[in-house]
């Protein structure tokens, strides 16, 4: 009998994924890995198109800067497994950069006024 139930409770750790104390992680289907790195390879396309076609001026840094964010976004949530972490997690790691990018956004809009006003007050500096 006591045969029976320790043989019934190894049976039912190798079920559940433990063995010998270790726990095996969450497995993803292979399509999604390919599927993501089929997404950079597109990405990069797009992003040596940019250089091949000339595209010049603001355009090019967008598109350049758009590609590159995309990349790094797939990269993060899929091979980082950023995508299935709890919410929390997510905002404690993003809300970060977010701030950061919010206040040089400010600082470049602020850019223009600070350039007149030194100007205006100190002469051109020649």
């Amino acid at each position: 009998m006591a045969r029976a139930s320790v043989a019934n409770g190894m049976a039912n750790e190798v079920a559940a994924g433990v063995s010998d104390g270790h726990v095996e992680g969450q497995q993803h289907p292979i399509r999604l890995y390919l599927v993501v790195w089929g997404w950079l390879f597109i990405l990069s396309a797009c992003s040596y198109a940019v250089d091949y076609f000339q595209v010049q001026g603001y355009l090019r840094w967008f598109l350049i800067l758009l590609f590159m964010v995309l990349k790094a976004g797939l990269i993060v949530a899929v091979f980082m497994h950023m995508a299935w972490e709890r919410l929390a997690l997510v905002y404690a790691i993003l809300l970060p950069g977010i701030m950061v990018l919010v206040f040089v956004a400010l600082m470049v809009l602020e850019s223009d006024y600070t350039l007149a006003t030194r100007v205006t007050y100190l002469g051109t500096g020649s």
